[in-house]
Order: structure tokens, then C-alpha cells, then sequence
């Protein structure tokens, strides 16, 4: 296995294919009417999708927030929120670098010597 540092990021790539999420959660609302509860629901079709009870679960409440019937973050949110907060990262890189450049050359023009 191949360790990686604390500053080396990782993609997080889904483990399910997004066609198989879209299929999942209307089969979920199709058919939940058919189960004692949502748990026994999600355990019921998830093997039948080829993914788990809990991926099922988080994919289905997320389209209900989606659509507007859970409170939470949409995934156009989500979505905008990683942009701006990765900007904001390589913001902070940036100035951090023009930070060092600038205490570089103030010193720099400390150590030049006088001219009349």
C-alpha cells in the first residue's frame, strides 16, 4: 500500500456509478410503500442495486433535498461550497507566497547599501 502525506489530497471517487444512483431512489419511492420502514426498505433494495443499505439511504435523502422536501444542503450547493472554499485555498497559497516575496525583498532593500 502507498502512504500518502497529510498534505497530498485524495479525489474522492464514488464507488457507485451515478446511473445507478438515478435508478436507485425511484426504485426506493416505488417500492417503500411495500416495507415496514425506510431501513427495511434500503436493506431490502440495496442488494438488489449492487450497493449498500447506507449508500442508498444518503442517496435517497439527498434528492429529497434536492427537491426541496429536506432541510439541508442541495447538491448544486454542495457543489458551489467546494468550489469557493478550494478558492479559497489557493487564495490563501497565493498570498502567502506574495507574504514571503515581499519580507524577501524588504530585506533585500535593507542590506543594499546607500547611494547619494
Amino acid at each position: 500500500t502507498q502512504r500518502m502525506s497529510p498534505m497530498t489530497t485524495r479525489r474522492f471517487t464514488p464507488a457507485c456509478p451515478a446511473e445507478l444512483r438515478q435508478r436507485g431512489v425511484p426504485l426506493f419511492r416505488e417500492n417503500r410503500a411495500d416495507y415496514a420502514s425506510d431501513s427495511a426498505a434500503y436493506r431490502a433494495i440495496a442488494p438488489k442495486l449492487g450497493c449498500s443499505p447506507d449508500s442508498l439511504r444518503v442517496w435517497c435523502q439527498q434528492a429529497e433535498r434536492d427537491a426541496g422536501q429536506r432541510v439541508g444542503l442541495t447538491t448544486a450547493e454542495k457543489d458551489r461550497l467546494k468550489e469557493l472554499e478550494q478558492e479559497v485555498r489557493q487564495l490563501r497559497q497565493a498570498n502567502e507566497i506574495l507574504k514571503r516575496a515581499n519580507a524577501y525583498f524588504a530585506a533585500a532593500e535593507i542590506d543594499r547599501p546607500f547611494r547619494k
